[in-house]
């Protein structure tokens, strides 16, 4: 169990972020369009996890946007913007915000990824909801990068990781 804080409220998670030089679970999420993103999916990339509670805060919209920008633009790199927010939602972001260079993932369908990587709020005010987090996966799905930020309203330290990003070329 990690603790992190909303708005200086301690909170929980279900289980701890994987480690680094782990092998990461694999993942099964839902696009937008309601397909499957899955870890296969990314073979031979690295993945950028942007995990975050809700699309619907100005700090998570930055993540993704930031990301957006920044990561997409390194090669053999794929940013995941994951959170619990109906693919719906995140379709309709993609279009108002002009996204075009990260993918979005629910994890809505599931619950499993949430407890995998340790992300998943088990209680406080977002209890249900995963917490900010950004991990990054090498091309065998080791984890290079693992980033728990520990405020929930703040955002996650962008320089760090698109660093290790750019040393993995």
């Amino acid at each position: 169990m990690e603790t992190v804080f909303f708005k200086g409220q301690a909170c929980h998670t279900c289980g701890m972020l994987p480690t680094i030089g782990e092998t990461a679970s694999c993942f099964h999420l839902a696009g937008p369009d309601l397909s499957q993103v899955l870890c296969s999916d990314f073979t031979g990339k690295r993945v950028v996890l942007n995990i975050f509670p809700s699309l619907d805060t100005e700090v998570c919209a930055r993540s993704v946007r930031k990301f957006n920008e920044e990561a997409a633009k390194l090669k053999d790199v794929v940013v995941i913007c994951v959170s619990m927010d109906l693919p719906f939602a995140m379709g309709r972001f993609c279009t108002v915000e002009g996204i075009k260079n990260v993918i979005f993932g629910s994890a809505f369908r599931s619950p499993l990824f949430g407890q995998k990587y340790g992300v998943q709020l088990v209680d406080g005010p977002l209890a249900g909801l995963l917490t900010r987090a950004v991990i990054i996966l090498d091309e065998n799905r080791r984890v290079i990068f693992r980033d728990l930020v520990e405020e929930i309203t703040n955002e996650p330290d962008y320089e760090a990781a698109l660093k290790v990003l750019r040393e993995e070329v």
